[in-house]
């Protein structure tokens, strides 16, 4: 079972809040680090101003504070909602105001990607003013799939009829009918107050501010698979507790003597801690302040000797695997399928922690076998499959070069951290 765990922590002189998600062995899985100092605009909705539209890139330039523009490919043009039009007879044109929410941070020299399909998320359901249909995760089998759409469409208009889309989280399992149908209302007011509001407000006025990363970080884990979360900030412990359903008054015990109530469980058995040992904190205990410095480094080491050394550059990422130690002669073959599938593992947990997208080039060590070949790749592919971000195997090419896809939403951690 994996915890969840914020903290806060000094990488290269800078303070971060730190949400990660460990395994049970204290492995790191995925890390969200947020500057203390600076502020992030994913997720935020702003009212912005079409600067130009340029018509072989099919995009348009779009202001949403003076001296930051940002790209909006015109394909993500679905149902905008204007604040102010200078011509019906253009989808779009230049002094054109409208909502746009942040859907790519800034990456190196390009901007951030804007888009106007708007979208407001939940522990247990997404809206999306863009794309008005219902839909529910793949992740859940047909008979709960069919229950939690049932729910959703005996309360909603006819699809037709709908203001926006609903996309039912896999989370959504584990809660009550009340509690799913309760958080519909709340985001949809939540969209209504958005919008109708935005017609009140100037140009470049931020008109939904995004949950903080770690508060949309835990939103989107299911909570079967957690055993706990932990935090040493109080206010945010109250917060993950509230977030459960449980209330500040659960959090004082009774009697004359009143005293602050440190661990309970959810319904579902989910434990929440509040951390406080003065002794040693939370970052060093757990080895996120360790094995977040390992995962600037270059070379990872694997159990059986062998390790990888991953190099970004400015087009793609290359990982190369490496047997070091593990040379051994005999049953040569059948040793390098088994460091193959080891790295392979390691390479797909390395890709999510480091938060690497665009194109990766992975140089496994050569097999001679087809049949190892694809025993690998089915290793790989299923290891990749645990990423929440789309990642997929493209081919191995002639040269034995496995070439990987990740999408692009983030910066990678070390841009974060830098």
């Amino acid at each position: 079972m994996n915890r969840f765990i914020i903290t806060t922590t000094e990488i290269e002189k800078k303070e971060y809040r730190i949400a990660a998600l460990c395994d049970d062995r204290k492995k790191l899985i995925e890390v969200v680090p947020e500057s203390l100092t600076g502020t992030s605009l994913l997720g935020n909705i702003y009212i912005g101003r079409v600067e130009n539209v340029v018509k072989n890139l099919n995009a348009a330039f779009v202001r949403i504070a003076p001296g930051q523009n940002c790209y909006l490919p015109l394909q993500e043009l679905k149902n905008p909602v204007f604040t102010k039009k200078q011509s019906e007879k253009k989808a779009i044109c230049a002094g054109d105001e409208l909502l746009v929410q942040v859907v790519k941070e800034a990456l190196k020299t390009k901007d951030p990607s804007v888009s106007t399909n708007l979208t407001f998320t939940g522990k247990y359901v997404i809206l999306t003013t863009g794309k008005r249909k219902i839909g529910v995760s793949s992740k859940l089998g047909n008979e709960k799939r069919e229950e939690l759409l049932n729910t959703v469409k005996s309360f909603l208009p006819k699809e037709d009829q709908l203001k926006c889309g609903v996309i039912i989280r896999t989370n959504a399992a584990q809660a009550s009918k009340d509690e799913l149908l309760f958080e519909l209302i709340q985001l949809e007011k939540e969209v209504e107050r958005s919008i109708s509001g935005s017609k009140h407000l100037n140009c470049y006025s931020l008109v939904h501010k995004e949950d903080q990363p770690w508060k949309k970080m835990l939103n989107g884990l299911y909570e079967t698979d957690l055993e706990e979360v932990v935090t040493d900030d109080r206010t945010i412990y109250e917060s993950i507790c509230g977030m459960y359903g449980i209330g500040t008054e659960q959090l004082v015990t009774g009697g004359s003597i009143k005293s602050r109530v440190d661990e309970v469980l959810t319904g579902h058995g989910l434990k929440i801690r509040y951390y406080n040992d003065e002794m040693i904190s939370l970052a060093a205990l757990s080895g996120i302040a360790s094995q977040l410095h390992d995962a600037l480094r270059e070379r990872v080491w694997l159990k059986s000797g062998a390790y990888l050394v991953i190099q970004p550059t400015e087009a793609l990422t290359v990982i190369d695997v490496n047997t070091g130690k593990n040379i051994a002669k005999k049953e040569m073959q059948e040793n390098f399928l088994k460091v193959n599938i080891e790295a392979a593992e390691e390479i797909a947990r390395q890709i999510r922690l480091r938060n690497i997208s665009g194109i990766v080039i992975v140089d496994f060590i050569n097999l001679e076998s087809k049949k190892a070949e694809m025993e690998l790749l089915n290793a790989f592919g299923a290891a990749l499959k645990k990423d929440p971000v789309p990642t997929q195997i493209v081919e191995m090419t002639k040269l034995g070069l496995v070439e990987v896809t990740r999408k692009k939403i983030k910066k990678s951690l070390r841009e974060s951290l830098s």
